[in-house]
């Protein structure tokens, strides 16, 4: 009994940790990702690109850098939103003025970010299409 008590426990726990409070977000995208994939429209993007490509997100303030031409901006996050939204806005750079709706997930070291180019409205699903502005890339956390 004390056996299967404790698995019970091991289990929930477990779970607890998986299901942490979204809040913690704010705090958990904070630091230095590389894409190790990204698509846009349906077409995988050239891997040249996204080896080019770094971002850091700290305090609400992103820095994009595709070789060394910089974007920068700002971001807030929905967490309570399903799934998880966030606002991209430039504010320097090629995207200066413009803004971003985006879904995101973050699974330990993994941040998934859906965006919609157009401006238009935050994806439904992380994936994307022909004939659409939708934009989604894998980023691995990263130690620079």
């Amino acid at each position: 009994m004390k056996a299967l008590f404790s698995a019970v426990l091991s289990v929930a726990l477990g779970l607890g940790r998986l299901l942490a409070d979204p809040a913690s977000d704010l705090q958990t995208v904070q630091g230095h990702w590389q894409p190790s994939q990204a698509e846009i429209a349906g077409k995988p993007m050239p891997d040249a690109f996204v080896k080019s490509v770094r971002m850091s997100l700290k305090n609400g303030k992103y820095e994009v850098m595709v070789g060394d031409k910089p974007d920068r901006g700002t971001y807030t996050l929905d967490a309570s939103s399903k799934p998880r939204q966030m606002i991209i806005v430039g504010t320097d750079g090629p995207n200066v003025g413009k803004t971003f709706p985006a879904i995101y997930e973050i699974t330990g070291d993994t941040l998934r970010i859906c965006y919609d180019l157009s401006g238009m409205k935050a994806p439904t699903e992380f994936k994307t299409l022909p004939g659409t502005r939708l934009y989604l890339v894998t980023y691995r956390r990263s130690n620079d």
